[in-house]
C-alpha cells in the first residue's frame, strides 16, 4: 500500500501539506496530485491515473459531489474517499450517490487513515464509527417499507449485512462467521442487487435507515 497513488482534493492548503506529510512520512501512500477545487481536480486527474483520490466535500468553483459524479462517470473504476467534518452530514446521500466509496474524518489519526485506504483500496467501503454515529444521529425517520425491507434478507445475508456495515472486509466477514470469501462475496453481490444499492456505502447507509442493523 505504501505504492499507493493518491490524490488530494481540498481548498485549504495548510490541511493539504499536513495530510500529505503525515501520508508519506508514514509510508502510507505517495500523493501524486492535489487540487484546491473539483475543476482544478478534473484537469488533472486524467493524466495522474492516481489509485483514490481523497475528495473534500465543501469547495469554491465546484464542489466534492459534483467532482466525484463527474470523475466516476468518466472512469466507473475510479476510487473516490470523502474527507468530512463535522456539519458535513447532510451531504452523505449526495457524495454516496455521486459514487464515493466511504468517508474518512479530516481529525482522524494515521491508523485510522491508513485502514481507511486499504479498505478502499481493496474494494471495500469504509466509514468511522463516528461517522456512523453521526448518521445515525442525522439519519431522519426510517423508510416506510422497513419491515419490508428487512425481509427481502435472509438471516445470513443480513449477518453478512451487519458485518459490511462494522467495516470488515471478505476475508474478515469469511473468518467470522466460518464460511468462505467467495461465499461472502456472492452474499454481497445478493444485498446489492436485494437493495438496489450502487455499492458497499450506499448499502451502508440503506441498512441504517431501514434500521435492518443496530449499532
Amino acid at each position: 500500500m505504501a505504492n499507493a497513488k493518491l490524490f488530494l482534493v481540498d481548498d485549504h492548503l495548510i490541511f493539504r501539506e499536513g495530510l500529505r506529510n503525515l501520508i508519506e512520512i508514514e509510508g502510507v501512500g505517495k500523493i501524486v496530485g492535489e487540487a484546491s477545487n473539483g475543476k482544478e481536480f478534473l484537469d488533472k486527474v486524467e493524466e495522474l491515473q492516481p489509485d483514490l483520490v481523497l475528495m473534500d466535500i465543501s469547495m469554491p468553483i465546484m464542489n466534492g459531489i459534483e467532482a466525484t459524479k463527474i470523475a466516476v462517470e468518466r472512469n466507473p473504476n475510479l476510487k473516490v474517499m470523502a474527507l468530512s467534518m463535522n456539519g458535513d452530514e447532510e451531504y452523505y446521500y449526495k457524495m454516496i450517490e455521486a459514487g464515493v466509496k466511504g468517508f474518512l474524518l479530516k481529525d482522524s489519526g494515521i491508523k485510522e487513515i491508513e485502514k481507511a485506504i486499504s479498505a478502499v483500496l481493496g474494494g471495500d467501503c469504509y466509514f468511522s464509527n463516528e461517522l456512523l454515529r453521526r448518521i445515525i444521529n442525522n439519519i431522519g425517520k426510517p423508510m416506510d417499507k422497513q419491515k419490508e425491507s428487512k425481509s427481502l434478507l435472509s438471516n445470513r445475508e443480513i449477518e453478512v449485512c451487519r458485518e459490511i456495515c462494522n467495516g470488515l472486509t471478505n476475508e474478515e466477514i469469511a473468518e467470522k462467521l466460518f464460511i468462505s470469501a467467495q461465499t461472502v462475496k456472492g452474499h454481497r453481490s445478493s444485498l446489492l442487487s436485494k437493495t438496489n444499492c450502487r455499492n458497499s456505502a450506499s448499502l451502508v447507509m440503506y441498512a441504517i435507515k431501514n434500521k435492518i442493523i443496530e449499532l
